[in-house]
């Protein structure tokens, strides 16, 4: 029998993975190509033969996913593998029925087929949407393993948009590696925030090649997961964070509402600063979703360095990119901030955008009078820095987990703004952790 001919929908993290662990070396099927959505500047490359195996000696063109219809009609194509995440559920619709109109078969993937399997006891930290708070969480967890004696290696979910081939392992323990490998903003702001807790970093593209040589330094696998992700791993706990400043949400979005069924743990974020309607919402709904899980009350605490400037001042809040934009937030925690320490004006970035920044307020025009910090390569990064150059303010506010400043000139006094994951009550992290910790020690 023929293969069947599958093109895979994506945008550059997802769509590999499947790919490597359903696809590749596979008689079975032939995929004629990716297509690539939500992140700028991806499609027009090729996933490389190294990469994609025996079966695909030229490897695989990436194509914008408007070409979706052509690519179908063209090669013949039996099945779409919509392969990406934080997308709503009318939106896999209407992508289903396009894809349908033209014959194909959609196809979702579950976890039992790209889910690997670790030596190691894994956890997975995931949510219902971008922005939620992951990382954070991410970063606590790491440490109460850590101070139980245990070495850990934190996988981050793919942000491959560089060399494909280059990025199929990435290993970073020092902030000098990030710079070696020419990271984006994006990925900075993931890395960073772990590597100076001392936190060692995987990612890349191929994740069992990945996941091997983590399992090798570490007692204990922390997945820590981007957008609205499945964890790529088969985890021993599954951390779900649900953010009631989205309520509804979290039964909204793909694959978010379905993490929102796995969890072993909820953790209900941000309730220092959501309203007590939204709050008592999402309880509700989660409490009818999953009512299995554990559910850990937090607040994400905010703290300014230099908090004194922002009284009066003129600020330009620089907020983490993904969040504003498929994440949906109209506001994060700069915001939050400025208005806790007085700002007399957030100023408008909007008249002084450039390029792709201005581009990305026309796509996104729920972001208000904020600057999205996006960076997915070079040339955005100049245009995100000649932006904040032409804003007339007394003082930039960045709210992102990574120091703009070491990748960027910024003439403007700078303050920064971080946050971090604290348990309101029991039960918290420490108390949920307990059987993997048994668990680690038991394989060490």
């Amino acid at each position: 029998m023929k293969p069947a001919k599958v093109l895979i929908m994506g945008a550059a993290g997802r769509d590999f993975h499947n790919f490597n662990v359903v696809f590749r070396d596979n008689p079975a099927y032939e995929v004629v190509a990716f297509t690539a959505a939500q992140i700028p500047n991806i499609e027009g490359r090729q996933y490389p033969s190294v990469l994609a195996g025996k079966l695909y000696p030229e490897g695989i063109p990436i194509r914008p996913e408007t070409d979706v219809e052509a690519l179908i009609q063209n090669h013949n194509v039996d099945q779409v593998v919509f392969s990406y995440s934080d997308i709503a559920h009318l939106d896999v619709m209407h992508k289903a029925s396009r894809v349908v109109a033209c014959g194909a078969d959609f196809r979702l993937l579950g976890g039992k087929a790209t889910m690997l399997v670790s030596h190691k006891p894994v956890i997975s930290i995931c949510a219902v949407r971008t922005g939620a708070g992951k990382s954070p969480v991410a970063r606590k967890v790491a440490g109460l393993l850590k101070a139980a004696g245990l070495r850990v290696a934190v996988v981050r979910h793919p942000m491959p948009y560089g060399d494909l081939a280059k990025q199929a392992v990435q290993r970073f323990a020092t902030l000098d590696d990030m710079a070696a490998a020419n990271c984006t903003i994006e990925e900075r702001e993931e890395y960073e925030p772990h590597i100076r807790r001392g936190n060692l970093v995987y990612a890349g593209v191929d994740y069992d090649a990945i996941l091997r040589q983590a399992e090798g330094e570490a007692d204990v696998i922390v997945w820590d997961g981007g957008n609205n992700d499945l964890p790529f791993f088969r985890s021993d706990l599954e951390i779900v964070l649900v953010d009631p400043h989205r309520a509804g949400h979290e039964e909204a979005y793909f694959p978010g509402e379905v993490n929102l069924l796995r969890a072993d743990v909820l953790v209900l974020t941000k309730l220092d600063s959501a309203s007590k309607e939204h709050v008592d919402a999402v309880r509700a709904r989660i409490a009818a979703a999953n009512s299995s899980a554990k559910v850990i009350d937090s607040v994400m605490s905010i703290r300014v360095d230099l908090p004194e400037p922002i009284r009066g001042a003129r600020i330009l809040v620089v907020e983490d990119g993904p969040t504003l934009t498929h994440g949906g937030m109209s506001f994060g925690a700069g915001v939050l901030a400025a208005r806790k320490f007085g700002a007399a004006e957030l100023v408008d970035p909007r008249p002084f955008a450039v390029g792709s920044i201005k581009q990305a307020f026309s796509m996104y025009p729920h972001i208000g009078p904020l600057l999205p910090a996006m960076g997915y390569g070079p040339q955005q990064i100049h245009e995100l820095e000649e932006t904040i150059k032409r804003i007339p303010c007394d003082l930039v506010l960045v709210a992102t987990p990574v120091d703009l400043s070491r990748v960027m000139a910024i003439r403007t006094p700078i303050s920064r703004v971080t946050y971090e994951f604290e348990e309101v009550g029991k039960p918290d992290l420490a108390e949920v952790l307990e059987d993997v910790l048994v668990k680690a020690k038991r394989h060490g």
